[in-house]
């Protein structure tokens, strides 16, 4: 108790001295160039990361010890003073977080973050909880990042650990994050009547690929209706096998949770009743279940401008635009041949002789489908050999198609790079395809988003195998499965240490952001510089 009261004694010392700061000194700074705090070139300017480092090893929580240190190295740049030191750590028009964030490149980004955050302090209350306990942040954020990115790795059980409102909370993130924060946050501003201006429908173009700005309240229309038929069709044809099984409440609940969960490339599920982070393993026979979840991950993972021309051109696929035919070749090539690898060699193997050969074509089928980029698994993914795991790991970094719910740096980056490479081979000028040429902006924004894809995929690996000390080949699982927000997981997410959960939220949420976006959001501000004379430089 007398423990208590001096901390509260210290407390309210620091806040009385930090009023007397704010007072004592000015709220604004005259001349932003010339200005420099007083704690500059002195011992004290390394008080915010001693202070982060004492309380992250005495208290065991990272992000709360960090946010504790930045803010402690805002008082000190602004002298004390409270007034001055928000506006530096938020507001500054040359470097707060909100300024930079909330440029119109930038708002996805900020949308999520603010999403996360809202959701892990939702997760963290008794409430969330069945047992009613207080969540750790750290866990509570990792979950609330994998909802909103659709990925799917969490730490614990969705089905046993998380109440009804928790199931809730999840369920309006991952609808949240696949839809989009922008789509979302348009369609509130649509049904209240309020007229849409030239910024918000830039930035809904942004958001969901679009070709260009004109029709996208007609697109966002579209968008809501197509969404809520396919999820609303797959809800129901989920709860002719959950009603029986459940019960009529709980089935329909279970239908429409997994229907959003599968749309949205989620890969949340709540079968861990049976047996904790089972997935679809009970159902690996059973097309009834695993049949419309696998459809419902191809309706998310082509994309809305693809759903738009099949609905407009029906089978006149000459009418289509080139994005939708290359992701539609690009998705059936994927489905077709990792089906074949899976059916002919993996579920051959002596490890799966529990299957029968119907369980097998049905395992086959649905692990075709399941890493772009939803994370259930009707099969256990231990069992894979190295050369699944290979096939896998590859599947997720590739993932789905522009403006879907899907992760992956999309099935059109390859399209584009393996047609570069045809024309390199061939000695073509440029590279094309159903008659078209890409234009060369394509072709440097695909290899940037593969390279940066690559990058964090291959650092991310070898830092958890590092760390945790687990197989390179199973870290690197981990990895594809964060930054393709998946959600499959060999290691056991739930085993992995802090610093490898940190790395895991880092890339499920780069991944969901998007590459490019993440790139111009650092770059933002950047000049553009001039043209160079040209050298020849020889490659390969």
């Amino acid at each position: 108790m007398k423990k208590t009261n001096l901390s509260w004694v210290g407390a309210l010392l620091v806040f009385a001295l930090l009023l007397w700061c704010t007072a004592a000194t000015p709220g604004t700074i005259a001349d932003p160039a010339s200005y420099a705090p007083a704690v500059y070139s002195s011992m004290l300017s390394l008080l915010p990361p001693v202070v982060a480092i004492v309380l992250a090893l005495n208290t065991k929580e990272v992000y709360t010890s960090l946010l504790v240190g930045i803010a402690t190295g805002a008082l000190l740049f602004a002298n004390g003073n409270l007034e001055l030191a928000l506006n530096t750590l938020f507001f500054n028009e040359d470097g707060g977080m909100v300024a930079k964030l909330s440029d119109s490149s930038n708002v996805g980004i900020l949308g999520f973050l603010g999403i996360i955050l809202a959701g892990a302090l939702l997760l963290m209350l008794p409430v969330s909880s069945r047992m009613g306990v207080v969540t750790p942040f750290s866990d509570a954020l990792l979950t609330a990042t994998s909802a909103t990115c659709v990925t799917g790795l969490v730490v614990h059980d969705t089905a046993t650990y998380w109440s009804p409102f928790g199931h809730l909370v999840l369920l309006a993130l991952i609808q949240t994050g696949g839809m989009g924060v922008v789509t979302v946050a348009v369609s509130v501003v649509m049904f209240s009547g309020r007229k849409i201006g030239l910024r918000q429908r830039w930035v809904m173009q942004e958001s969901i690929s679009a070709p260009q700005v004109g029709g996208i309240v007609r697109m966002t229309s579209f968008i809501l209706k197509a969404m809520l038929l396919i999820e609303g069709t797959g809800a129901l044809l989920l709860s002719l096998r959950f009603c029986p099984q459940f019960g009529l409440l709980q089935g329909l609940w279970y239908g429409i949770f997994h229907s959003v969960s599968a749309f949205c490339n989620a890969g949340f599920d709540l079968m861990g009743t049976s047996a904790p982070f089972s997935s679809l393993t009970g159902y690996v026979g059973d097309p009834l279940v695993w049949g419309p979840i696998a459809l419902l991950i191809l309706a998310g993972g082509l994309g809305f401008l693809t759903w738009q021309d099949l609905r407009e051109h029906r089978l006149h696929f000459r009418a289509y635009r080139l994005q939708s035919k290359l992701i539609l070749v690009s998705t059936a090539g994927l489905l077709l041949l990792s089906f074949l690898f899976f059916q002919c060699y993996e579920f051959r193997l002596p490890q799966w002789a529990e299957l029968s050969g119907w369980e097998r074509l049905n395992a086959a089928a649905f692990q075709a489908v399941t890493p772009r980029t939803a994370g259930f698994n009707s099969v256990d993914l231990t069992l894979l050999s190295e050369p699944g795991k290979l096939v896998t790991i590859l599947l997720m970094l590739v993932g789905g198609s522009p403006g879907s719910t899907a992760g992956g740096f999309k099935v059109t980056t390859l399209a584009v790079l393996l047609l570069s490479a045809r024309a390199v081979f061939f000695r073509r000028g440029s590279p094309s395809c159903f008659g078209r040429r890409f234009q060369d902006e394509a072709l440097r924004s695909a290899s940037a988003i593969f390279l940066m894809y690559l990058v964090f995929f291959l650092l991310g690996g070898t830092l958890i195998c590092c760390i945790d000390g687990v197989p390179l080949l199973d870290a690197l699982f981990e990895s594809a499965s964060a930054i393709g927000t998946v959600g499959l997981s060999i290691c056991g997410t739930p085993g992995l240490s802090l610093p490898s959960h940190l790395i895991l939220t880092f890339l499920m949420y780069v991944g969901r952001v998007g590459g490019l976006t993440m790139i111009y959001a650092v770059t933002s501000g950047s000049p553009v510089s001039s043209q160079y004379p040209q050298e020849r430089v020889t490659v390969g």
